[in-house]
């Protein structure tokens, strides 16, 4: 029997979060701020206060922060969810420049989900923070991570001042490919020039980040680099996909032709030697999975994406245009895909992707 795998889910951060923290760090700990004339929260960290109200109400609060597992796995099953593949919310933003404020709190996150998934019996499977301000103790949180339930690892489409495919990344995904973990690249920012620039345009500070990183990755080669590393997209919908697509094949091919007809000139060494990309499935070549919506024209993005490199999340614990608590569910009785392919997106798909095959 196949299981169904919501391939993103969040848990909201509160201070229970932080009692994760190694002593040492506690003083590096988020205030929490109320506002007196609202009852909104926020954390304030370092001179910054981040907002704590994606809230989704259609979960309990013991549920979608997980201060209850036996709560969070019941509703699973009301939702037809056998596994969930949990994202954080607070740190979908960028949070702190300083390294070890960034350390103390990916280390307590990432304490706080290896002890859900302690409670959760397989059933909550969770994505690890790495602290990319100091490589080795990313590293060694990778190595925790996989230890103790983690199936990926967690990335935002611009980190800091990098883009994916600067090089200084690389050993985190040398890491990743070696423990057979994919890079999991979700919607948000990484960088504050960037979020600050579209405070007030949600769609290209959260969205247009991503779709930009899985087009840098494919034009660079970086796959090519590491053959054996998955890696997904999530919570930016699949509708994207044909346009980037599509962007990459006509952008090479121009880049090609420039290059054969001015190959002797300095603008030509400048601009570098394009890749030629294969005519195959791009997404499956590159070992790349993306996350739908239900309200994607999913008939039209498979002719482009194939139908083993498609997964679904419900947003699970928020309240943006993102959530669908009963997207399983649609998928898996609507019959608008037909059985076979929308078991791909519900089961073998996420599996393959996170490493969950029985």
């Amino acid at each position: 029997m196949s299981l169904f795998i919501d391939a993103d889910a969040h848990v909201i951060e509160n201070e229970q979060t932080w009692e994760f923290m190694a002593e040492e760090d506690r003083h590096l700990a988020p205030d929490l701020l109320v506002s007196q004339g609202t009852g909104l929260r926020y954390w304030r960290i370092d001179e910054r206060v981040v907002p704590n109200t994606n809230i989704g109400l259609n979960a309990t609060a013991e549920s979608r922060e997980l201060a209850n597992v036996s709560a969070r796995i019941a509703h699973m099953d009301e939702l037809s969810v056998d596994i969930q593949v949990i994202y954080p919310t607070m740190f979908l933003r960028p949070l702190t420049v300083r390294p070890e404020v960034e350390r103390a709190l990916c280390r307590g996150y990432n304490r706080w989900l290896a002890d859900i998934w302690k409670q959760g019996g397989g059933r909550l499977r969770w994505v690890v923070l790495p602290p990319l301000r100091s490589m080795d103790r990313a590293i060694e949180e990778i190595h925790f991570g996989r230890e103790n339930g983690a199936c990926g690892v967690f990335m935002h489409g611009i980190e800091g001042g990098r883009l994916l495919s600067d090089d200084t990344l690389f050993p985190i995904y040398r890491e990743a490919s070696d423990l057979g973990i994919p890079m999991c690249v979700h919607a948000g920012g990484g960088s504050f020039d960037h979020y600050d620039l579209f405070l007030q345009d949600t769609f290209s500070r959260f969205k247009l980040s991503t779709v930009g990183a899985f087009n840098n990755l494919i034009y660079k080669g970086v796959p090519d680099k590491f053959p054996d590393l998955r890696w997904c997209f999530v919570e930016s919908t699949s509708q994207w996909v044909p346009y980037a697509l599509n962007d990459l094949m006509i952008r090479t091919q121009a880049e090609l032709a420039f290059r054969r007809k001015h190959a002797d000139t300095p603008l030509a060494a400048v601009r570098g030697a394009p890749r030629e990309l294969a005519s195959g499935n791009l997404l499956k070549d590159n070992r790349i999975y993306v996350a739908c919506q239900t309200t994607d024209d999913l008939s039209y993005v498979l002719e482009y994406a194939g139908e083993d490199n498609i997964i679904v999340g419900t947003d699970y614990g928020h309240a943006d245009y993102s959530n669908d608590m009963e997207a399983i569910a649609k998928l898996s009785k609507d019959g608008v895909l037909g059985g076979g392919v929308a078991d791909k997106i519900l089961s073998e798909n996420p599996a393959r992707l996170y490493g969950l095959q029985d």
